[in-house]
């Protein structure tokens, strides 16, 4: 049935599954560039970058070096290439606190189509000990921004393996669950059937953006198994890419997320009084 005048419009949204260049900001930011300008040509009006993208994941010492804060000169290219290409963009960066100079946060901003800064997470579960060595956890679990009629929350790859994390989105009213992710082998049953079944259980759309291949060195080498999804509220699993760099365009459907939501009756048949253990 075609959409009213009202109706809100599908989102069209990429995933850039990419590693970019580890240690190098000025050619990611050269690569986010282009990848910008294939996803605009290609109708999208948000980007959806992997997590680190802006310095790569597996840099060791280089994390404090080249982390910068939420309103530094990275963000002020980010927020450029977002105005000059007239799409939204989230993108993974390590995060130098403000307030003291000091604390260092993998984190996750998102930029407008205006160059405004909208929304900016701290991952607040830190995977393995190469993060807790590098990294403070963030303690802001539900952070979100309105976009294109649509509420967004970003989180940061292992954060959505945890159940609570996404349930708190969902009560909180997330409808779209931006994912930059450093997802490494053996683990890709995470993209492949947690993320799935996250969209579902929370009925909301998942999008999780994944690096590829080999990263680092001995006890800091990492091999990233790609796979970037777009999970909707019904399960399926709407885009999927492959294993190497690639740039993948789909749609996130409000009348989808409507309708799923009406049948679906797992948030309504919730019983929170039963739950109080997991506090």
């Amino acid at each position: 049935m075609p959409s009213s005048p009202s109706s809100p419009q599908p989102l069209r949204i990429a995933l850039l599954q990419s590693s970019g260049r580890p240690g190098s900001v000025a050619a990611n930011l050269e690569a986010l560039d282009e990848a910008a300008g294939r996803a605009a040509d290609a109708g999208a009006a948000l980007l959806v970058c992997s997590e680190m993208f802006l310095t790569g994941y597996a840099i060791g010492e280089d994390v404090r070096r080249l982390a910068e804060s939420a309103d530094g000169d990275a963000a002020d290219a980010v927020a450029d290439i977002a105005v000059r290409h007239g799409l939204a963009i989230v993108y993974g960066y390590p995060e130098r606190d403000g307030a003291d100079g000091e604390r260092v946060f993998n984190s996750a901003q998102l930029i407008d189509s205006t160059g405004a800064r909208l929304a900016n997470y701290r991952k607040t579960h830190l995977f393995g000990g190469f993060e807790q060595d590098h990294f403070t956890p963030g303690e802001q679990s539900v952070v979100q921004a309105d976009l294109g009629g649509l509420r967004v929350g970003l989180m940061i790859c292992y954060d959505v393996e945890f159940p609570e994390n996404v349930r708190a989105h969902a009560l909180a009213g997330t409808d779209l669950l931006l994912v930059p992710t450093a997802q490494m082998h053996p683990f890709q049953f995470v993209a492949e059937s947690l993320v799935p079944v996250r969209a579902f259980e929370n009925q909301m759309y998942v999008a999780y953006v994944n690096r590829t291949g080999p990263e680092g060195e001995g006890a800091e080498s990492f091999d990233f198994v790609g796979l970037s999804c777009l999970a909707s509220p019904d399960g399926a699993t709407r885009l999927r890419a492959g294993r190497g760099e690639e740039l993948v365009v789909g749609e996130v459907d409000p009348e989808l997320l409507r309708s799923s939501r009406e049948t679906n009756p797992y948030l309504r048949d919730r019983r929170p009084g039963l739950y109080a253990s997991l506090l």
